[in-house]
């Protein structure tokens, strides 16, 4: 009875070089490793960084302009100001039926002659 083996000789799927080493090894270095993943996650991460980015911004910009326990501002000078009011991190309802929209600990309300109340979460 006579037996034959095959041996595959795995390659690296960054840069193409033999493999050598244990039999799951996927990758010749982490520097290969490392290169595969960033390319793989870089279309996502760059959206996730671009939303993150905006966040932040509308965050420091109710940061900057809340003076006091609650600051009312049009909404006209939150849009001067850059503010983008579909990014936001939370919406949270009162028991009086109020919607405050958070962007991390920072929120706003609006009533309906277009002003804004802007608050911090550690306030209310």
């Amino acid at each position: 009875m006579e037996f034959t083996v095959s041996v595959q000789k795995a390659t690296c799927p960054e840069c193409g070089e033999k493999i050598i080493g244990r039999r799951d090894k996927k990758f010749c270095s982490d520097q290969c490793r490392t290169a595969h993943f960033n390319k793989l996650n870089c279309d996502q991460n760059k959206c996730m960084k671009n939303i993150n980015n905006i966040l932040r911004q509308n965050r420091r910009i109710l940061q900057n302009l809340k003076k006091g326990k609650a600051t009312k501002i049009s909404k006209l000078k939150l849009l001067s100001e850059g503010y983008k009011f579909p990014f936001l991190t939370e919406e949270f309802v009162t028991r009086s039926g109020k919607t405050i929209k958070f962007c991390y600990d920072y929120g706003y309300s609006e009533d309906e002659n277009n002003m804004i109340t802007i608050v911090n979460r550690n306030n209310l």
